[in-house]
């Protein structure tokens, strides 16, 4: 199974493509989707739209994962990162792709097994899941490649759960 793992920002979207065989991982793809801050917001998103859409013809993953948008007290951040969640469930959609989104308490547990885990902590466990020779950067790309391992992770109990 393919695994697309978003991580939404306009600004900034993490991506992180990521292959699993069984209970092995392995990374074929990440980094970020960027968008010049001086651009309107509909042109930003189409660029962050047409990044995403070319992942997915490249990589044809089975199933695209995001994370849960937690609002905090800031509520314009809140919309911008609504607005790039929208744009990957679009892309999901029209691919014909599986979605999910999952919370970061629960990234965090399928990553560390800790879902208290500080942010050095789920990038070093990265890493290490996918024998990578060091963490991913930038933090956006490690973030995505996180959600795609809690993907697969909770992907293969259903699996394991159906039989």
């Amino acid at each position: 199974m393919i695994i697309l793992g978003v991580d939404p920002g306009t600004a900034t979207m993490g991506y992180g493509i990521l292959e699993q065989t069984g209970t092995r991982y392995r990374a074929l793809a990440y980094g970020v989707l960027q968008s010049p801050k001086t651009l309107p917001a509909p042109e930003r998103l189409l660029l962050l739209y047409r990044g995403l859409h070319e992942l997915v013809e490249r990589y044809q993953p089975d199933a695209l994962a995001t994370e849960q948008l937690l609002f905090g007290t800031n509520r314009r951040t809140a919309i911008q990162v609504a607005r790039a969640a929208g744009v990957a469930l679009l892309v999901a959609a029209e691919a014909g792709i599986a979605w999910r989104e999952y919370t970061p308490l629960q990234v965090k547990q399928a990553v560390t097994g800790y879902g208290g885990a500080d942010k050095q902590q789920v990038q070093a466990m990265v890493q290490r899941l996918l024998g990578l020779e060091t963490v991913p950067k930038p933090d956006d790309a490690a973030d995505a490649l996180a959600i795609a391992i809690c993907h697969a992770h909770h992907a293969t109990m259903l699996d394991f759960a159906n039989r």
